[in-house]
């Protein structure tokens, strides 16, 4: 995950703050926990935040499939889960949940939650300038 990405969930965590909690939710509407997660997990790689929903049922699975790795890591974007629910801590150690106590909100435990029984990260990386081709030939 580049700097870019960064910036990029924070513009999209900026326009979704307070979204209501709605179970199954995927939407500007509202959304529940992994609907939270998937909409990061997406930008965080590129993709539109709103295609890939998953839950904690194949979260693993779909978190490895963008690129996470098994465990947490400082300075990375982690997810923390159990069965039930999902939370994100940002590489800035900002946590980021919904449906603790209403909808999309900043603050908490985030991916550190004592419940939590698995966690994925996905490091970051420097941005890589373009290759620099040389003087023209002639």
């Amino acid at each position: 995950m580049t700097p870019d990405a960064i910036a990029a969930i924070l513009v999209l965590l900026s326009k979704v703050q307070g979204t209501p909690y709605i179970p199954g939710g995927n939407s500007a509407a509202g959304t529940d926990c992994s609907g939270l997660a998937s909409w990061v997990a997406n930008t965080a790689v590129g993709r539109d935040p709103f295609s890939g929903r998953f839950s904690t049922a194949n979260e693993a699975s779909e978190l490895a499939s963008r690129g996470f790795v098994h465990g947490a890591a400082p300075n990375a974007l982690v997810i923390g889960w159990n069965a039930s629910h999902t939370a994100v801590t940002l590489p800035d150690g900002t946590a980021v949940s919904s449906g603790e106590g209403g909808g999309v909100k900043f603050g908490g435990p985030g991916a550190y939650q004592g419940q939590f029984t698995h966690y994925m990260h996905l490091p970051v990386v420097a941005n890589t300038p373009p290759e620099d081709p040389g003087p023209p030939r002639a």
